[in-house]
């Protein structure tokens, strides 16, 4: 799915982010996360809507199922799941994270995905882009290891949630 979306950019991605996105079927990878997150009742309600991990640094379990045209990935980050179903719609990435649904754009800049985000809908209702511009994410490599950014912050809200690390792709 990734490389259909990506094109002839795929091939210049470095090896752990073209592993992780051409494995098919169940597969489990282990890494470490840091997670900061805001506070505020707004924020820790859109978090439970939306099953954002809880601060903190440490491990990281991530199961991929993936399948050429859906993925459902499950994030366990300090001992909650963080599950999503990812597909694609024409040159969009969509995403589901609990009742939000996101769809980005990807490009690649300097062997990184880019995630920027082109629609939102929250229970179906469609959402302006704009107030989401705070929210993307970066997929790269560190060394051997696949590597991760996202974000997600809103205007006048603030921080929802930032978290970062590695996974190792080499081994299930």
């Amino acid at each position: 799915m990734f490389a259909a979306l990506l094109g002839p950019a795929f091939a210049t991605l470095p090896e752990p982010v073209r592993a992780l996105h051409v494995a098919q079927g169940l597969k489990r990878y282990v890494g470490e996360v840091q997670v900061e997150r805001g506070s505020g009742l707004l924020l820790r309600l859109v978090a439970a809507a939306t099953h954002l991990p809880p601060a903190g640094a440490g491990p990281l379990g991530v199961e991929i199922d993936a399948s050429p045209d859906h993925e459902r990935w499950t994030r366990y980050i300090g001992g909650r799941g963080m599950p999503s179903r990812l597909w694609r719609e024409g040159d969009v990435l969509c995403e589901q994270l609990g009742v939000a649904t996101f769809g980005f754009h990807l490009e690649v800049v300097n062997q990184t995905i880019v995630w920027r985000v082109v629609r939102v809908g929250v229970f179906g209702v469609s959402l302006p882009p704009r107030w989401f511009a705070g929210v993307g994410a970066r997929e790269s490599a560190d060394a051997e290891r696949y590597a991760f950014d996202v974000w997600a912050s809103l205007p006048l809200v603030g921080l929802l949630v930032h978290y970062a690390g590695w996974l190792d792709v080499r081994n299930e």
